[in-house]
């Protein structure tokens, strides 16, 4: 019964790859017919059948027809051929350095009798496929011939396209989370892929498709002039059209494949693959919850966890901890696990690291002194305890901006210095009239319903209206803020984090640095980050996390707290070496509804002063 499901799910892909080369002779076809009619016409001229009468002037109008529609046909197999087809940005392994991970996918390979795959490659995610690589722009550039008269003995300069195998494309997560037996059955039906994919009507039909879809990819890109835009608008109309009539087929061929190789991998440890699904879903869940939660913060810093797959053992083992339900897949941590597949699997891991902060985050790929890997062990003092004093800088300088006193009693003197006490007063206290006009009249100096002139306004004075005025341009309900005056803060958080954020330096990489390869496409282009883990944070989420770090730094100088790291939650506050979870809620209220009875009852508890100044960036 496998045989047969095999055969068929082979069968369906190898006629839809059939239609889709049938598409491209047609397309040919098209692009010949007024040449084949113009040399009718020209033979039926020379050999006295077409004389006289309207033949002359059709045989011309038809010759002239045929040349352009010839030249735009090869124009647009010019740009076809010439496209350089997507790769997915990956990290080569070579097999001296994962040896033993070559061996098993070649005898997986052999159980499923089919061709193993052409190499190996790591993507930080939790997927796994085969990808072709076969087109030139994909490979290594070729050797110089060192010889002068190279192609002359009957031998050509080019090297020959020799068929190649794909490339088989593994998540990183998986070989650290997985043992070697999940891990071998996770990846046989995607070995048994090659298989179909060996066929010559498959490939040539996966040709086809990859190289229109890289055509429309160069059509649609906008670094060109007005003319060759306007030729390549036409190459666009035509190979879309082409990429359409070939989608339905092209995607029923995929199904085929991959239908025809699950069929083929039943027989290859079904019951251990059952188990080993389970296992996919648990570390696509680590490490979803690992990137959001404790990468994308030290990525913000200008640092890069360079051991994340350790990370999502880690944090997975503690959800084991944690939930009951998880219980039974600690006693899987005494097997072997899949990494040790690896000669250095820690250079690896880094490697697989830094190319996650480049996808998701867009940061450079050369470290630097905004731009450095950082130890899990070196993760509380240098990511955590940085991030809270650096937010809590950018909240004390919107607050000097918007003129907020120290104090919010003016018969006490200001004495400065960057307090809790004086975040706490600003989002409790209602708003006045006082707030704006008078106290806008009092700052300036000018007399009461009159308008200074824009030379004798501060600085200060101006940039806080401007952000009086953003915050009047933001929806409160959307941002569920408290009042006026919270509304404000949240407008001058943002437009201090967008300057900040566009002060930045641009890392320009130098030349030579990063090894040549397929990975490479897509960094020329500019494309970085490729999936952004999360959309900009409002208003309403800047403030709260910058009053929490606030917070935080005031209970790590007044009451010994430390940062401290969850694997799950990222950042947190350890206070007597336990973990202050229920700090988030007071915080959303005083945002929120600016009512600081929950949180300051907190405070309370746990000693902290909020008087106290605290240390900043």
């Amino acid at each position: 019964m496998t045989g047969m499901g095999v055969e068929v799910g082979a069968q369906a892909a190898r006629s839809r790859a059939l239609a889709v080369l049938r598409i491209r002779s047609r397309a040919l076809a098209v692009a010949l017919l007024p040449a084949a009619v113009a040399v009718v016409l020209l033979v039926g001229g020379s050999t006295g059948h077409l004389t006289g009468g309207p033949w002359p002037v059709t045989r011309w109008v038809v010759s002239v027809l045929a040349g352009l529609v010839l030249l735009a046909a090869a124009g647009i197999a010019l740009v076809v051929a010439r496209a350089r087809p997507a790769v997915s940005p990956t990290v080569p392994i070579a097999e001296e350095s994962a040896p033993d991970l070559y061996r098993m996918v070649r005898d997986l390979a052999d159980r499923l009798d089919v061709p193993p795959p052409s190499a190996i490659a790591l993507t930080p995610d939790c997927d796994s496929w085969l990808e072709d690589r076969t087109h030139p722009a994909h490979g290594p550039p070729p050797p110089e011939a060192r010889d002068e008269i190279a192609g002359v003995r009957g031998t050509s300069g080019h090297p020959r396209r020799i068929p190649a195998a794909p490339v088989l494309v593994i998540g990183s997560p998986f070989l650290w989370w997985m043992r070697v037996g999940e891990l071998r059955a996770v990846l046989a039906p995607v070995v048994a892929g090659t298989g179909p994919s060996a066929h010559p009507d498959i490939a040539a039909a996966r040709r086809f498709v990859r190289g229109l879809d890289a055509a429309v990819a160069v059509t649609s890109a906008p670094a060109h002039g007005p003319v060759v835009r306007a030729v390549l608008a036409g190459a666009g109309w035509v190979t879309r059209l082409l990429l359409r009539s070939c989608r339905g087929h092209a995607a029923e061929m995929e199904r085929g494949v991959a239908a025809a190789a699950a069929e083929r991998a039943q027989a290859v440890d079904y019951g251990l693959r059952i188990v080993a699904q389970e296992q996919v879903g648990l570390a696509y869940a680590g490490w979803d919850r690992l990137l959001n939660r404790v990468a994308l913060p030290a990525w913000r810093m200008g640092r890069w966890p360079s051991r994340l797959d350790v990370g999502v053992v880690a944090a997975l083992t503690e959800l084991s901890r944690r939930d009951r339900l998880a219980e039974g897949f600690t006693s899987r941590l005494g097997e072997r696990p899949a990494c040790d597949l690896l000669e250095e699997p820690g250079t690896v891991d880094e490697a697989a690291s830094l190319l996650a902060a480049r996808l998701f985050h867009g940061g450079p790929a050369e470290n630097g002194p905004d731009w450095a890997p950082v130890d899990w062990q070196e993760y509380p003092d240098e990511v955590v305890d940085r991030t809270w004093r650096t937010d809590a800088a950018r909240l004390h300088r919107v607050l000097d901006t918007l003129g907020v006193r120290h104090s919010s009693d003016p018969a006490v003197p200001d004495r400065g210095g960057p307090t809790l006490a004086r975040v706490l007063d600003h989002l409790t206290a209602p708003p006045t009239g006082s707030d704006t006009g008078a106290g806008t009249d009092a700052g300036t100096g000018a007399a009461p319903g009159t308008a200074p002139e824009p030379e004798s306004v501060p600085v200060v004075t101006r940039r806080r209206g401007a952000y009086e005025q953003m915050s009047a341009d933001e929806d409160d309900a959307d941002l569920g803020l408290g009042s006026e005056r919270t509304a404000a803060l949240a407008a001058g958080l943002s437009a201090e984090l967008a300057r900040d954020e566009a002060s930045a330096p641009t890392p320009v990489p130098s030349g030579g640095a990063e090894q040549p390869g397929p990975d490479l496409a897509f960094w020329e282009d500019g494309m970085l980050p490729l999936f952004p883990l999360q959309p900009p944070r409002t208003g309403r989420e800047l403030l709260a996390d910058h009053v929490t770090a606030m917070v935080c730094c005031a209970a790590m100088d007044t009451a010994g707290a430390a940062p401290g790291l969850d694997w799950l939650d990222g950042p947190s506050l350890l206070v007597g070496g336990e973990r202050a979870a229920d700090l988030g809620p007071h915080v959303l209220t005083l945002v929120e509804d600016g009512d600081p009875a929950p949180l300051r009852a907190w405070l309370r508890r746990l000693g902290v002063r909020p008087e106290k100044p605290v240390r900043l960036v």
